[in-house]
């Protein structure tokens, strides 16, 4: 009976103090889970197969998440350098009232487009498993980087560039 509560706690053990960004996500390198969903800023959806040929953060928030507040200006930022240059910010809410998510942007700023994620399919499909996390998806449809926590404006720059670079060599 010992044995096997031993065993039980060094597994447990075994993962606390790891960092949660640390862990790769199997998505890197595949091609993103396709996704139409409604948009809650404007009338309208935003698909996915729309964006091809186009490097998309998508990034899983909510208003009741500190850490989202933590990452808005990160994402601000990120917007109003590559927008130009046909990158897309695309912030998907995660089981959140849309009044909430509003007030949430006019309270912080921003206009990149917000979209609801009706019963969380597409959070299931991204393999999301708390907020934020925030996926950069290249060009060609595959998912190039992926972070857990609140992102960073180093991070987003690091792998749009990458991202935007993959574009020109193909």
């Amino acid at each position: 009976m010992i044995v096997p509560l031993v065993l039980f706690a060094l597994l447990l053990a075994s993962g606390l103090g790891r960092d949660p960004r640390a862990l790769p996500s199997e998505l890197v390198g595949r091609p993103a889970p396709p996704f139409s969903l409604p948009r809650i800023d404007a009338d309208g959806r935003v698909d996915l197969g729309d964006l091809d040929g186009q490097v998309v953060v998508v990034n899983f928030w909510a208003s009741w998440c500190i850490p989202c507040r933590e990452e808005h200006r990160a994402l601000a930022a990120a917007w109003d350098r590559y927008r130009e240059r046909g990158v897309v910010v695309l912030g998907v809410s995660f089981e959140d009232a849309r009044e909430a998510a509003l007030a949430f942007r006019d309270e912080l700023g921003g206009d990149w487009p917000l979209v609801d994620d009706p019963g969380s399919r597409t959070a299931i499909d991204y393999g999301v498993f708390g907020v934020p996390e925030t996926f950069v998806i290249a060009p060609d449809g595959t998912i190039a980087a992926k972070t857990t926590g609140a992102v960073t404006y180093g991070w987003l720059t690091e792998h749009v560039d990458r991202a935007l670079r993959s574009e020109a060599t193909t």
